[in-house]
């Protein structure tokens, strides 16, 4: 049974920020990768100097969002077009519906979201945190959305972790962090994550201050970390496998 992820984040490039190597790892492993992004980004920047207008830029960064999971294995991308930087307004009924319809056609095993901080505290990033909740839990009913499609339960459920890979400064031995469960070593996607985070070109300030320009950017570029909200006992952690203790069905 091949392993199968789903990600479900706010915004294009935040796939390319927080799961880019574990998309490529499981992907090169015979994986289904799909994602969910829910706004277009319109509220992003449009590059310095600019590469489109205000009005060109959800077209634009649809583009580079599509590039992006080209380059990390993900083969279908779902784009839920509410309004960026008011995610949290949108209809929880509708998110919900929506959700629970991907997730019951992909089935996963793992699926990967923000926590419910929003990782440093955007309310786009809070809102899908708690809309992936929702949809998750619903998914699993049977008397929920019974249109569709069967029920499905989700074995483990990922979220960013209390420290990222780019925070500074960074603890010295992420692994006894309390929150990092899983450690995935990347060196081997470090190539497919650069790329993926430069086919965003017109987000080139946020990836250049946070990865690009830091001194260590060999270092974050090589590691990916989350925190299981739900899932199976751990044996240890962190652990480097998302699949971990999961039965493949």
């Amino acid at each position: 049974m091949p392993p199968r992820v789903l990600l479900i984040f706010a915004h294009p490039d935040d796939e390319s920020f927080v799961a880019a190597g574990l998309s490529r790892r499981y992907a090169d492993a015979g994986g289904q990768i799909a994602l969910v992004t829910a706004t277009r980004g319109e509220a992003g920047s449009c590059g310095d100097p600019p590469l489109c207008s205000p009005g060109e830029l959800p077209g634009l960064r649809e583009s580079e969002l599509r590039e992006a999971a080209a380059i990390l294995g993900i083969g279908d991308v779902y784009l839920l077009g509410y309004r960026d930087q008011h995610l949290a307004a949108a209809p929880a009924h509708r998110v919900r519906e929506e959700l629970v319809r991907i997730v019951r056609r992909h089935r996963p095993h793992v699926v990967v979201t923000y926590d419910p901080h929003g990782g440093h505290g955007h309310p786009d990033h809070i809102a899908i945190s708690r809309f992936t909740t929702d949809a998750v839990t619903a998914a699993a009913d049977p008397r929920w959305h019974q249109t569709q499609g069967p029920a499905h339960r989700v074995p483990r459920v990922l979220w960013t972790p209390p420290v990222l890979a780019w925070d500074d400064p960074p603890p010295a031995r992420m692994a006894s962090e309390p929150g990092v469960d899983f450690v995935l070593e990347i060196s081997a996607q470090r190539a497919a994550k650069i790329a993926a985070l430069r086919a965003h070109r017109t987000q080139h300030r946020s990836t250049d201050r946070w990865i690009f320009q830091k001194p260590r950017a060999d270092q974050i570029l090589t590691m990916e970390t989350f925190r299981q909200a739900w899932g199976p006992s751990l044996p240890a952690a962190p652990l480097d496998d998302v699949f971990a203790e999961l039965a493949l069905e």
